[in-house]
């Protein structure tokens, strides 16, 4: 008999399996999911992160169940060069051109708002997070393009459209992605190109951690990624599965899919409550935690 998942099969391609992928800020969290995922596919895979010793944990990690499968290469994304770098060693390495690229390299910055966040600190968050992607897709849509197969995926977050205060730079550089992603997946119709674009909530990463956040911020990021957080290798499976099935969207969590329907649906009434509990919220110190090593930091 023709069973469903044979019916639901035949709306999917297979492009995470077998791929030559080049996965940013893979050196731990999203990104190191990410690059195990793929090579538990059969694929083969670059990691690029900014700390080439991160990169180099993932790369032995993937040797111990698929030997020779990853490659670690340095790579400060928020350096158009160093993309460009990237992309001419994968081809080296893949002796073709890559066919999966994950352009999943991002920082965390909040706790301050717009008038106190300082140009330093908005240069550095969107450097990495909106230009980095910016960067790579760039540099590898065109060689997708004209291969006609292959995939995308940016890695944005439910920040970029639940704009919450005190978190503008993170916001701004998130929401950035997210419309990049869209207007991709439009550009690329029908080339047998697909585009998708990850919006997790809180994922149990370094985010609050090794960011720019402010003491208290990164207190309570730190306590919701413990106790609501998603795994990593939960929100790479659930991207990688949904990039095989065309989808553009990837909401994991449903608290995401709560904040985009209120946002529709009741625009002003969202403003308001977001704003009345940021008044009551208590003020914060405005020190910030800043380790400046740049990898995949992604949560909110």
């Amino acid at each position: 008999m023709f069973g469903l998942h044979k019916l639901a099969a035949l709306g999917r391609t297979r492009r995470t399996h077998g791929a030559r992928a080049v996965v940013t800020g893979a050196g731990s969290g999203i990104g190191r999911a990410f690059a195990l995922e793929i090579a538990a596919r059969g694929g083969r895979v670059i990691c690029a992160d900014i700390d080439e010793a991160r990169a180099d944990e993932t790369v032995a990690l993937i040797d111990r169940d698929h030997p020779g499968a990853a490659h670690a290469f340095r790579c400060d994304v928020a350096q158009r060069e160093n993309v460009e770098l990237l992309a001419r060693f994968a081809e080296t390495i893949f002796e073709r051109p890559v066919d999966l690229v994950i352009n999943n390299a991002g920082v965390g910055i909040g706790g301050k708002p717009v008038g106190d966040i300082g140009f330093d600190d908005w240069q550095w968050a969107l450097g990495i997070n909106l230009w980095g992607v910016v960067h790579g897709c760039e540099v590898f849509a065109p060689q997708l393009r004209a291969a006609g197969r292959g995939g995308i995926i940016n890695v944005a977050s439910a920040a970029g459209f639940a704009a919450a205060p005190s978190m503008a730079a993170y916001n701004v550089s998130k929401a950035g992605v997210l419309s990049l992603s869209e207007t991709m997946a439009a550009e690329l119709s029908g080339s047998g190109v697909a585009v998708t674009v990850l919006c997790p909530t809180f994922v149990r990463t370094n985010v609050a951690r090794d960011g720019r956040i402010t003491k208290e911020s990164a207190q309570l990021a730190d306590f919701l990624m413990r106790w609501t957080g998603f795994s990593p290798e939960r929100v790479a499976r659930t991207a990688l599965d949904a990039h095989d099935r065309g989808q553009l969207y990837v909401l994991p969590q449903l608290d995401a899919h709560v904040v985009w329907l209120l946002k529709r649906y009741f625009p002003a009434q969202y403003t308001f409550a977001l704003g009345l509990l940021d008044r009551l919220l208590p003020q914060e110190d405005s020190t910030t935690t800043d380790r400046t090593s740049v990898t995949d930091k992604t949560g909110v």
